[in-house]
């Protein structure tokens, strides 16, 4: 895997199409391929704190191993408890998701129910992941989410607008 971090950063929003189908952002999708050795997969988990998902290309599996032996050692050091069996399932217990070249992909129906997902996606980026939001759980954040709603909320207008030339005479 490459050695260098790839940042996913921006936004993006999907609506469920065809076939269950969502789209991923381009700029997110170059980065998973560029991060997976010009595989398309897309990596899917629960994040640990928020009631959304996080996504992220293979790249990543490099620095999982690296992630867990650092919240060992912080734990230590705090003199918490630290159950690294747990942790690790917990981080290496992805979903491992399939997109086509235009970025379609379907969520299984479990991460859907994970994330508390619907029929509308929003995509936020956060440097090393980035996260998958129903945009309703989004909303529900405090005021330090307030950019990233306002994003969604442009979005989900955009994505309400008719499309041009669809069905016009």
């Amino acid at each position: 895997m490459a050695s260098r971090p790839f940042i996913y950063r921006g936004q993006g929003f999907s609506l469920r199409g065809e076939k269950g189908r969502f789209v991923l952002p381009p700029s997110f999708r170059k980065v998973i391929r560029e991060s997976s050795e010009d595989q398309r997969v897309l990596c899917v988990a629960k994040h640990d704190r928020f009631d959304c998902l996080t996504g992220f290309g293979l790249s990543r599996l490099d620095r999982l191993e690296e992630e867990l032996d650092r919240e060992e050692d912080r734990a230590y050091q705090a003199g918490r408890a630290f159950d690294r069996d747990t942790r690790s399932a917990q981080l290496f217990g992805f979903q491992e998701v399939p997109f086509d070249d235009s970025g379609r992909f379907i969520l299984p129906d479990f991460m859907v129910e994970l994330g508390g997902l619907d029929d509308q996606l929003f995509f936020q980026g956060g440097g090393a992941f980035f996260t998958i939001w129903n945009p309703e759980k989004l909303f529900a954040m405090g005021p330090d989410w307030d950019a990233a709603k306002a994003a969604c909320r442009a979005m989900m207008a955009d994505a309400a607008k008719p499309a041009k030339g669809r069905g016009r005479k």
